[in-house]
């Protein structure tokens, strides 16, 4: 499970339903015949705006100071915003860049920029398919914001104004079925961001009456999920994600299931980058799964360790000896492997029939310092920092549980459990504000 989670990026698409989802999401460009022949003031405007842009972007910011004026009513103002949209819209990267810098020159020459800036986005939200068209165009400045001089400036404005936008409170939870339009479920398919999902019958594995697949929706982007969490049930704690994604496997008896085991948590609007509501869903997820299925004990995740690959390939010998060693006995002097040659190990020691005990045990401990590793007062590692920041403790973690390229290639097949005691929640968080992660008495005993 991830994020990705709020911190795992959507995928490119891969398959003819994702190309087809990709276009419902996009906002439709103008029809450029249609420009050419309605002889309107907007077609006047953008065609001033193309000239403009492509003789040289920054000469004239005059012709964008309407866009930043006090009063929202301004008709002809707003038929700027409108032309400005279509265009963009319609635009290349090349033009989208250029378009974005001129917009923020002209924002920093205003008198107070972020009100000026505020009164710019709040234009354009009002625009048809405003609001979703915001969410794209902030994930433009987040991809060019280190490139365009005053993006900066202008993110900041737009990121305040869509945490207010959508606020957790005006959000909606729905559950996704195998009856749900089919619009809406390719739309998993193309965001789902931790376990691929290979095939419509794997997709129905997925949102079959057994399992549990719920979204957050606003109500301006109702066929958008804007994150979504899949559940599946057991009667104690997952710890192989094979065995969970199996299609083959018999339906579940929820009467008998105990416990409800996160796997996958996909965020699915790069623009909504910085505005955290995965906590508030999966409590509330929490909160109608206790509803619909009282016999329910526990919650836990069965999750990815994104960035464990990465940590472990960095450290020198000393370093990993210092983690994996017997502390009773005396350390060894030389030909110690290094992190990168130890990552290799585990690699192949979780695709291996039995796998080397000495391996095994190295890894789990290795995971289990990354686990726990904080930098600038948060936890290392992604998806810790996001559910060890909603109060859930590190309780197990699991050799070969994703042996999956994906798994493999970015944990060596270890995945963990994060499990979710809702009356140790905010005990837990008061932990990890003092800067030492909750985990249970195995990983403890671990070091």
């Amino acid at each position: 499970m991830a994020v990705p989670e709020p911190l795992v990026p959507a995928r490119a698409t891969r398959s003819p339903a994702k190309t087809v989802a990709h276009r419902e999401l996009a906002v439709a460009p103008p029809s450029a015949d249609a420009d050419l022949d309605k002889p309107s003031a907007e077609a006047g405007l953008m065609a001033r705006l193309g000239k403009l842009w492509e003789r040289d972007p920054f000469r004239d910011q005059a012709a964008l100071r309407p866009l930043f004026g006090p009063r929202l009513t301004d008709v002809a103002a707003n038929r700027l915003a409108h032309a400005w949209c279509q265009a963009y819209t319609a635009a290349d990267g090349k033009v989208r860049r250029t378009m974005l810098g001129l917009l923020a020159t002209a924002g920093a020459a205003q008198e107070q920029p972020d009100e000026a800036n505020g009164r710019l986005f709040r234009r354009f939200n009002n625009q048809p398919d405003g609001l979703r068209f915001l969410v794209d165009l902030r994930a433009d400045m987040l991809r060019w914001r280190k490139q365009v001089a005053g993006l900066q400036a202008l993110d900041k404005t737009l990121e305040g104004l869509l945490s207010a936008w959508f606020d957790v409170g005006l959000l909606e939870l729905r559950r996704l079925t195998w009856d749900s339009p089919a619009s809406l479920l390719e739309k998993l398919i193309v965001y789902e961001a931790v376990h691929e999902i290979q095939s419509w019958d794997d997709l129905k594995h997925r949102v079959a009456e057994d399992r549990r697949c719920y979204a957050f929706f606003h109500p301006q982007m109702r066929d958008v999920p804007l994150i979504f969490v899949e559940v599946a049930f057991a009667p104690q704690m997952a710890d192989d994600v094979q065995t969970l994604l199996d299609t083959t496997q018999p339906p579940q008896n929820l009467d008998k299931a105990r416990w409800a085991i996160f796997y996958s948590i996909s965020n699915t609007q790069p623009g909504l980058r910085g505005i955290s509501f995965g906590n508030f869903l999966l409590k509330r997820v929490i909160d109608q799964l206790l509803e619909e299925l009282p016999k329910l004990k526990s919650f836990a995740t069965l999750s990815p360790i994104p960035g464990f690959a990465d940590w472990l390939g960095k450290l020198n010998a000393d370093e990993v000896e210092e983690i994996v060693r017997d502390k009773s006995r005396e350390r060894a002097r030389r030909g110690v492997p290094d992190g990168a040659r130890w990552l290799a190990r585990l690699r192949k020691a979780a695709t291996a029939r039995g796998a080397n005990e000495v391996v095994r045990r190295a890894g789990m401990k290795l995971v289990a310092a990354y686990l726990q590793s904080m930098k600038s007062g948060a936890p290392l590692d992604p998806v810790a920092r996001f559910h060890l920041g909603n109060g859930a403790r590190v309780e197990r973690i699991n050799w070969g549980a994703d042996r999956s390229p994906k798994g493999l290639a970015q944990s060596a097949a270890l995945m963990v459990n994060y499990l979710y005691e809702l009356d140790e929640l905010d005990g837990n968080l008061s932990r990890l504000n003092a800067g030492k992660p909750a985990v249970s008495r195995s990983i403890t005993r671990m070091g």
